[in-house]
């Protein structure tokens, strides 16, 4: 291709902005042999084409695998694949609208502000203890916890059983990524099971003893006419799980690392609290947590005079639409008080992120708790990234507290 866009190159994950600079360069739409997909790494287009419904998460509300030109997945992935394709992620309307109206219930601006006080004590509690221990590991103390027992708490998981709920969303996250390995696919297989039989029998528990929690109001709304399958509750609440901390904790290191790669941008944060939510959006869109998200082409359309065919798939570059120099003044800077902030990284038109409002809150309230409680914080060393590029974040982020 000419180009620097390799993403299992190590120098690529190490920051890709460069080369999505160069992609941008090439054109609108960059066919791109290794994965079988047509990269767009311009935001106008990567905005629009989240709106366009000749695109789908899926194509198997309207064609076979067959009749699409596609190949079925293996056998062995089906337990996977039945967890992922009942979620509201990858289905298209009308069972798209039906689910999301039922679980938007959940996150009104109401419930999420109900929420504060307890995501904003957790907060505080998770920081103290950083704080007491003198430093540590900011991505498993606090980055973490943090939105995984927000989600746990509105799923109604009991704190005893929460342990395994990180690790299955690891594995199953993994198969997200471009060209899973043999040994990715496993663990995503195996993760889906264990995943899928805890969720249903603490729904069965819940139809005997229901409480105010989400799955329990899931089950109340299938009893009261609104269809949605025991497979439909399952598949929703690991995607609530997996969506709802997974770009959360990516979103706390990244933006971490990249304050602390910025000493002048953090001393001014340090210097005024009020700053901390346009800083959010700015860390959000700096170092992005979803680098790309896909579509299918289910009717063929035109890019820049390219015709795209019926069944190629799309690879939409968030990470490369928010530094377009067409929308953002001086994208590779990072600004804290950057005001004209349209990112993406919530994604847009009807698959736009549901939870968005509990991830900012969650953002806010972890940022504000570390400024506050932690005012020395710094790297204590340099941190590994993950290898993976569909998900961007770090295996670990080292501090002290001096």
């Amino acid at each position: 291709m000419g180009t620097t866009f390799d993403p299992w190159s190590p120098e690529f994950l190490t920051d890709p902005y460069p080369a999505y600079a160069e992609l941008r360069g090439r054109g609108r739409v960059i066919r791109y042999e290794p994965t079988d997909q047509w990269l767009v790494p311009h935001h106008a287009d990567v905005s629009a084409l989240l709106r366009d419904r000749r695109l789908g998460r899926t194509y198997q509300h309207r064609f076979t695998h067959e009749e699409f030109g596609r190949t079925a997945p293996p056998p062995e992935h089906e337990p996977f694949h039945t967890l992922n394709d009942h979620g509201m992620l990858d289905l298209e309307p009308p069972d798209h609208t039906r689910i999301r109206r039922l679980v938007s219930k959940a996150f009104t601006p109401r419930t999420v502000e109900r929420l504060r006080g307890y995501v904003h004590g957790l907060a505080d509690s998770l920081v103290a203890g950083l704080v007491a221990a003198g430093g540590g590991d900011l991505l498993a103390d606090v980055a973490e916890p943090l939105p995984v027992a927000v989600i746990a708490e509105l799923l109604g998981i009991p704190e005893g059983d929460r342990g395994p709920l990180r690790p299955w969303s690891a594995d199953i996250c993994g198969m997200y990524e471009l060209n899973p390995s043999p040994e990715a696919a496993a663990r995503a297989v195996r993760a889906s099971v264990e995943f899928s039989e805890y969720l249903r029998g603490l729904i069965a528990a819940r139809r005997a003893a229901p409480g105010e929690d989400l799955i329990s109001a899931l089950i109340a709304a299938h009893d009261e006419g609104d269809r949605l399958t025991e497979q439909e509750m399952i598949s929703t609440a690991v995607l609530l799980l997996n969506a709802g901390h997974e770009a959360t904790v990516n979103a706390t290191t990244n933006g971490w690392l990249a304050l602390f790669e910025h000493p002048d941008q953090l001393a001014a944060l340090r210097a005024d609290s009020t700053l901390i939510p346009t800083a959010v959006e700015e860390l959000l869109r700096y170092d992005t947590p979803l680098q790309l998200f896909e579509r299918w082409v289910l009717d063929d359309i035109e890019l820049g005079g390219t015709t795209i065919p019926r069944g190629a798939e799309l690879a939409l570059l968030f990470g490369s639409a928010n530094h377009d120099e067409a929308v953002f003044d001086a994208p590779t800077t990072l600004d804290l008080t950057r005001r004209d902030n349209p990112h993406i990284s919530f994604s847009a038109g009807t698959h736009y992120c549901i939870g968005a409002p509990l991830a900012r809150l969650e953002l806010g309230a972890s940022m504000r708790a570390l400024l506050t409680l932690a005012p020395t914080l710094t790297l204590a060393s340099e941190p590994a990234r993950k290898p993976g590029f569909v998900m961007r974040g770090l295996e670990e982020l080292r501090v002290t507290v001096v």
